[in-house]
């Protein structure tokens, strides 16, 4: 934990040695008509240049989630294609310390104004949990997801919206 008592998180390349950790991941029985698995995703991203995917760690060097981001600001921009946190490490705040780990990279991006996420409907949408981060819902449907979207703050002009701390782990 940080010394405001949030969860810290680094994230990490998915590699040969954690694919297999990473593949492992699940989320709660309730919450998988929300999102794909992290091998599927995996999948997707080797066919998508424009994925980047990473594998979450709590501090203690405990794998506890993936996420994928479309890393561009072509086609719909900078997107959290996938949050998954296992569903042993749920509700202790790895993933909105993931979520804000993935906003400060991204405004290291060319172009980078906004994040933006999709989330179904339905009892138990992840909607909620992006709105307490700051996100907002901008009125566009992605196939069958609402958008919504977080204005991030340009770490040039001296106000952060996110914390930076961590870039220098999000690069390698």
């Amino acid at each position: 934990m940080d010394a405001e008592g949030r969860q810290r998180v680094v994230l990490r390349e998915v590699t040969p040695d954690n694919v297999r950790a990473v593949c492992g991941l699940r989320v709660a029985a309730s919450q998988q008509q929300f999102v794909a698995t992290a091998a599927i995703s995996l999948a997707e991203a080797y066919v998508h240049p424009q994925a980047w995917c990473r594998a979450v760690y709590a501090a203690a060097e405990e794998l506890v989630g993936f996420v994928m981001l479309h890393d561009t600001e072509d086609g719909p921009g900078y997107m959290l294609w996938r949050l998954l946190i296992d569903e042993r490490h749920q509700r202790r705040g790895y993933g909105r310390a993931a979520v804000m780990e993935v906003a400060a990279y991204v405004r290291t991006r060319p172009g980078a104004s906004t994040l933006k996420v999709g989330a179904r409907r339905g009892t138990g949408s992840p909607s909620s949990f992006y709105e307490s981060l700051g996100f907002t819902r901008t009125g566009e449907v992605a196939g069958d997801e609402d958008v919504l979207s977080l204005e991030l703050v340009r770490p040039d002009n001296g106000i952060s919206a996110v914390s930076h701390d961590h870039l220098g782990s999000l690069r390698r």
